[in-house]
C-alpha cells in the first residue's frame, strides 16, 4: 500500500471495489495489492494536479515535466510500475475513462486518459490496483487500474484557495477549488466540484552557447536583438514548466428509485490552455537562410527576427464526458448495472513566433497547425449473483458484456502551416540553366542583382523547410479520421474456500474490428497464515490493443536525433511512407503478470510487501529515428548512403517536402520486455505520551525493466541503454504527521535512487536525490484552516547534464522524474461547510 498516516487507519479498512467483481472486499483481505486513499490522505498532499497527488502517494507512480515535447508539454505522460499510462486502465466510479487526444510522439506512443482533467476536489477516494487486470477490465489494464471515486455528498461542501511560487521567483501559481452537495428530491444527491487554476512559466536555463552557435560570441547588435527571440524568459531558449490556466468541473448524481433500484450519472467539462517553447532558430541552421527573391534581391528571415527566434507552442485542451446508468437487484438476487458513457478530448494547436521558411517574406508568424480529437462511446452491462454451491461460503459469480466505438481525428490547420512555398525547391524562378543564367536570370542581373549561377552557394540554390517551423500543420493527405469498434464478454468467480483462503478466477474475450480477438484469464488468491499475517498472489494474462490514435497519428516536428535540430517525421505504421521504410501494421501487445506478497500486522507496525513481474511481448514503441538526406553526391563530405536511400524511399512514396525532412520514425511492435520489482510499505504510530502520537509511513519501490528480445533492429545504442537505465530503479518516501492541539504538522522526505544516461558512447551516472516537503496547518475552527508549507525546501536538484545530451541551454536532465524546478512555497486557506 502507498504511504498514508496511521491516523487514517480506518481508511485502510475501507472496502475496495477495484480488483474484484461483484462483492467488494476490505483492502487487507484483497488477493491483490489495492491502495485506498480517502479524503484525508488526498488533502494531505500540497499538489492540486491529480497527477502530482498520485505521484506523491504511490511510490510506483511517476511522471516527468517535458518542457519541449510538442503536446507532451500540455498532457504529461505518467508511469505505473515502469509502464506508460496507456498500460494502466483509468476508471471513474468504476467506469472506463476516455483517452486524451494526445499521442506521445516518441517512446511507446502513449495515449492514455488525461488525469489532470479530474480535479482533486471532486474525489471522495482513489483506489490503485497494482496488478494486471485485463481479464477483469479489458485492454490497457496491464500494469494496473486506477479508480477515482467521486464525492457523493448531499449536503455541505468545501472551498479552498492555494497560492505559491518557486524560490527562483517564477512559476507563480494560484488554484481555487470547491465542492457543494445538495439533495435531489427526497432520495437523491447532486455533488458538484470545480477547480480554476493558473501557473506562470519557469526557466531553469542558461544562455544558448553550443559548438555550432553561441549567443555570447555574436556582435552587440545581434545579442541585443536576441533578447526578443523568445516570447518568454531572459534566455533565447527557456527550459521549465509552461504557462498554463484551466477550469475543470465534475458532477456526480444519483437517485434511489426504491425496491433496490437506483439511477446514477456523472460527468465533466474541462478547458485548459498552456504554452511552451521550442528549440531556438539561429542564422545558418537551415531555417534562417538567405533566399533569392523573384526580383533577384536577397531576403533573410532575420528581417522578421533579427536575433533569431524560438517558436512558441500553444495548446487548448477541451475535455468532456457523460456517464449514466441504472443499477439494482432483482428478486432472484441477481445484481445488475446497465450503463452508457460518452467521452471526448480535443487539443487545438497554435504556433507563434515562427515562420514557414519555404514561403520566404510572405510567411506569417502565427499558425494554426490543426486539431486532434479522440471520441469514445461505450455501452456496458454488468451482473453478479451469489451462488450457494455447498462450499464454505457463497460463490460470487460476476459476468457482463460491453460494446465500444472509438475514433481519432486529425483536422488540418490553416494552409500556410503546411503548404510548400516557392523556396522548398532550388531555383524557384527559373533563373539558372546549369551555370548559365536564363533570360529571366539575366534580366534580374541587368537590373542590379548579384545572381551568380556558377556559384553553388548562391541563395538561388538554397532549399528550406516546408510548413510552420517547429510543428508543421496537418496537410489534407495526412488528416482524417480513424475509427473502430469492439465488443467484450467476461466472467469472474470468487469465494472463500475456507475461512483463511479466498480464491478468484476471471476470463475475458474481446474482439476488435481492426484486430483479431483476444482471450485472457487470471487466477488470484489470499491466504491468512495467522490472524496477523496474510499471503496473496496472482497470475494472469493481458493485452493492449493499439489505439486508433497510435495507428493514425502523423507528426512532423523538430527533434535532436544526433544533437542537432532537424525536421523529423512520424508516420502511421500502415502508411505508404512508413511501409516504404520497412514498417508493418501494428498488432496488440500481450502480457503475463505475476504478483505475490504478504500483509502483516506486528502490534503497531503494519507492513505490506508485494513482488511483481510483468512480461510484455510485441511492445509498441517508436523506432530510433532513421536519418534522411537529400544529398546524393557520393563525393561530398558527410554523404550518408543509408540516409539518401531513405530520402529516395520518401520521394517514391510521394511525400511533399521530403528534402526538408531530416529523419523518419514510426511505431512498431519492436521488442519484448520484462519489468519486475517490489513495493514495500510500513506504517507505525510513534507514541510520545498517552495522547501524543507521530504517525510515520515509509514506502519503497524497486522497479527494473529489461529487454527479453533483441531490440537492435529498431533502437540505437543510446535508446537501448536509456530504456533500461534512465529512470531511477529505487524510489522511496517517508512521511510523518503530528497534531498538537489546533496545529497539524507534516514532513515528507522523497528519495530518488541513482540513474544513468548514455550519450555518444559515454555514460553519466546521476546521484541519488532527497527532496523534503513540510507543511504546517492551523485550524481556526473545526471548519476553517490555513496552511503554509514548502516542497523541496532544501532546494535540491538532480545532477547537471555533463554529456551535452540536452544542449541548447538546458542545465538539468529535463526528462527526469526527479523534479528540477527547485523549492516551492505556498499558502492555502480552506473552509468546509
Amino acid at each position: 500500500m502507498a504511504p498514508m498516516s496511521v491516523a487514517m487507519a480506518d481508511e485502510l479498512e475501507e472496502v475496495a471495489v477495484t480488483g474484484v467483481r461483484g462483492k467488494p472486499r476490505s483492502v487487507s483481505d484483497s488477493p491483490v495489492p489495492v491502495d485506498v486513499f480517502g479524503s484525508e490522505a488526498l488533502e494531505s498532499v500540497s499538489h492540486t494536479d491529480t497527477n502530482d497527488v498520485l505521484m506523491t502517494l504511490v511510490p510506483s507512480y511517476s511522471l516527468s515535466r517535458q518542457p519541449i515535447s510538442d503536446g507532451g508539454t500540455f498532457i504529461r505522460p505518467a508511469q505505473l510500475r515502469g509502464m506508460p499510462t496507456d498500460k494502466t486502465l483509468v476508471l471513474v466510479n468504476s467506469k472506463r475513462r476516455h483517452r486524451a487526444a494526445l499521442v506521445e510522439i516518441g517512446g511507446s506512443g502513449t495515449q492514455g486518459p488525461d488525469i489532470a482533467t479530474i480535479p482533486s476536489s471532486a474525489l471522495k477516494s482513489v483506489e490503485v490496483l497494482r496488478d494486471g487486470a485485463a481479464a477483469q477490465y479489458g485492454s490497457d489494464a496491464i500494469a494496473g487500474v486506477i479508480n477515482f471515486i467521486l464525492k457523493d455528498n448531499d449536503e455541505g461542501g468545501s472551498f479552498g484557495v492555494r497560492t505559491g511560487e518557486y524560490s527562483e521567483g517564477d512559476g507563480f501559481q494560484t488554484t481555487a477549488t470547491g465542492n457543494v452537495g445538495m439533495p435531489l428530491g427526497g432520495s437523491g444527491f447532486l455533488s458538484i466540484s470545480g477547480e480554476v487554476s493558473s501557473a506562470d512559466f519557469t526557466s531553469r536555463s542558461e544562455q544558448y552557447c553550443e559548438s555550432w552557435f553561441c549567443i555570447d560570441d555574436q556582435d552587440a547588435a545581434y545579442i541585443e536583438a536576441a533578447k526578443k527571440a523568445s516570447l518568454e524568459g531572459d534566455v533565447v531558449q527557456p527550459w521549465g514548466q509552461p504557462n498554463s490556466e484551466g477550469a475543470r468541473l465534475f458532477f456526480n448524481t444519483g437517485y434511489d428509485l426504491g425496491e433496490g433500484k437506483a439511477l446514477y450519472a456523472f460527468g465533466n467539462y474541462s478547458e485548459s490552455s498552456a504554452d511552451g517553447g521550442f528549440y531556438y532558430r539561429y542564422p545558418g541552421n537551415g531555417t534562417i537562410e538567405d533566399l533569392r527573391l523573384e526580383d533577384g534581391s536577397i531576403y533573410s528571415p532575420l528581417e522578421k527576427f533579427p536575433g533569431g527566434f524560438t517558436p512558441r507552442f500553444f495548446g487548448d485542451v477541451t475535455d468532456y464526458s457523460l456517464v449514466s446508468g441504472l443499477k439494482g437487484e432483482m428478486t432472484s438476487g441477481l445484481a445488475y448495472d446497465l450503463s452508457a458513457r460518452y467521452g471526448y478530448s480535443e487539443i487545438a494547436y497554435t504556433l507563434k513566433n515562427t515562420i514557414n521558411p519555404s514561403m520566404g517574406p510572405d510567411s506569417p508568424t502565427s499558425f494554426k497547425p490543426g486539431t486532434l480529437a479522440n471520441e469514445e462511446v461505450q455501452i456496458q452491462a454488468d451482473f453478479s449473483k451469489e451462488l450457494m454451491l455447498g462450499l464454505n461460503s457463497p460463490v460470487v459469480a460476476a459476468f457482463g458484456f460491453s460494446y465500444m466505438d472509438e475514433s481519432y481525428e486529425l483536422t488540418g490547420g490553416d494552409t500556410a502551416s503546411y503548404e510548400a512555398g516557392p523556396y522548398a525547391s532550388q531555383d524557384p524562378w527559373g533563373f539558372c540553366d546549369g551555370d548559365v543564367a536564363t533570360a529571366a536570370g539575366q534580366a534580374v542581373i541587368d537590373a542590379g542583382s548579384d545572381l551568380n549561377c556558377a556559384d553553388g552557394s548562391d541563395p538561388i540554390y538554397t532549399v528550406v523547410g516546408v510548413g510552420s517551423n517547429g510543428f508543421p500543420g496537418y496537410s489534407p493527405e495526412y488528416s482524417g479520421s480513424y475509427s473502430r469498434d469492439s465488443y467484450a464478454v467476461y466472467g469472474d468467480l470468487s469465494t472463500d474456500l475456507a475461512d483463511q483462503l479466498f480464491v478468484q478466477a476471471a476470463m475475458r474475450f474481446e474482439d476488435y474490428s481492426d484486430f483479431d480477438s483476444e482471450l485472457v484469464g487470471k487466477l488470484a488468491m489470499q491466504y491468512d497464515i495467522t490472524d496477523s499475517i496474510g499471503f496473496r498472489s496472482s497470475i494472469g494474462t493481458g493485452f493492449r490493443a493499439p489505439t486508433p490514435g497510435q495507428q493514425g497519428t502523423t507528426n512532423v516536428s523538430t527533434r535532436l536525433p544526433n544533437g542537432f535540430p532537424v525536421a523529423t517525421g512520424l508516420f502511421p505504421a500502415s502508411s505508404s511512407v512508413a511501409q516504404a521504410l520497412g514498417a508493418e501494421a501494428l498488432k496488440p501487445e500481450t502480457s503475463t503478470n505475476v504478483t505475490f506478497g504478504f500483509t502483516a500486522n506486528f502490534d503497531k507496525l503494519n507492513l505490506t510487501v508485494d513482488f511483481y513481474r510483468i512480461d510484455v511481448d510485441d511492445r509498441t514503441y517508436a523506432i530510433s529515428t532513421l536519418d534522411v538526406s537529400a544529398n546524393g553526391d557520393e563525393t561530398s563530405e558527410g554523404f550518408d548512403a543509408a540516409a539518401y536511400t531513405n530520402y529516395l524511399a520518401l520521394v517514391d512514396a510521394g511525400v511533399v517536402g521530403a528534402e526538408s525532412i531530416g529523419g523518419v520514425f514510426y511505431f512498431t511492435n519492436a521488442f519484448d520486455t520484462r519489468t519486475q520489482g517490489v513495493d514495500v510499505v510500513a506504517t507505525y504510530p510513534l507514541e510520545w505520551s498517552a495522547d501524543t502520537t507521530t504517525n510515520i509511513t515509509a514506502s519503497l519501490n524497486y522497479n527494473k525493466s529489461e529487454f527479453t528480445s533483441d531490440p537492435s533492429e529498431y533502437l540505437n545504442d543510446e535508446d537501448q541503454y536509456d530504456f533500461e537505465n534512465f529512470d531511477p530503479k529505487l524510489r522511496g518516501a517517508v512521511t510523518a504527521m503530528h497534531d498538537i492541539g489546533p496545529v497539524s504538522l507534516m514532513a515528507r522526505a522523497n528519495w530518488y535512487g541513482t540513474s544513468e544516461n548514455y550519450e555518444a558512447g559515454e555514460v553519466q551516472k546521476y546521484g541519488s536525490v532527497v527532496q523534503v516537503d513540510m507543511e504546517g496547518k492551523y485550524h481556526f475552527t473545526e471548519s476553517t484552516s490555513a496552511s503554509v508549507g514548502g516542497r523541496n525546501i532544501f532546494d535540491q536538484y538532480p545532477d547537471k547534464d555533463l554529456l551535452g545530451d540536452y544542449c541548447c541551454g538546458a542545465v538539468y536532465p529535463t526528462g527526469s522524474i526527479v523534479d528540477w524546478q527547485g523549492s516551492f512555497y505556498y499558502l492555502s486557506l480552506n473552509h468546509n461547510f
